[in-house]
């Protein structure tokens, strides 16, 4: 049974930095491109950031380029969402997902990624 487990949300402060992380039990997970999504309240959930399966293709939301790294470990099997310069409107649930796509590049929308982890509260107060 695949599994996704994130960890490193929380309250910090606006300004601070975070890490968030996902484990996954993907094998092999070097042929999964990754991603991290968001959801507000009330809102639809919207990608963050993406990585490929080489790492080499990146993805970043307008909203958080320059302040946001995705990276992964697959030596761990574990992706990374750095996020710097935190904001208030960066509060969301985040939630890590995993796809398998024929060739070395990611997806954009959340249905075509069928394993999801459970999500991670990130509070940024101002």
């Amino acid at each position: 049974q695949v599994q996704l487990v994130e960890s490193g949300g929380g309250l910090v402060q606006a300004g601070d930095s975070l890490r968030l992380s996902c484990a996954a039990s993907l094998q092999p997970f070097s042929s999964y491109a990754l991603a991290w999504f968001r959801q507000r309240p009330g809102e639809a959930r919207m990608i963050v950031a993406a990585i490929s399966w080489s790492g080499n293709k990146l993805y970043y939301a307008p909203s958080v380029q320059g302040r946001f790294t995705i990276a992964r470990d697959n030596a761990k099997n574990t992706v990374y969402l750095r996020m710097n310069s935190l904001k208030s409107e960066d509060t969301a649930v985040y939630f890590c997902a995993a796809a398998n796509p024929p060739g070395d590049y990611y997806f954009l929308d959340d249905p075509d990624y069928p394993y999801w982890g459970q999500g991670t509260q990130v509070t940024v107060s101002s």
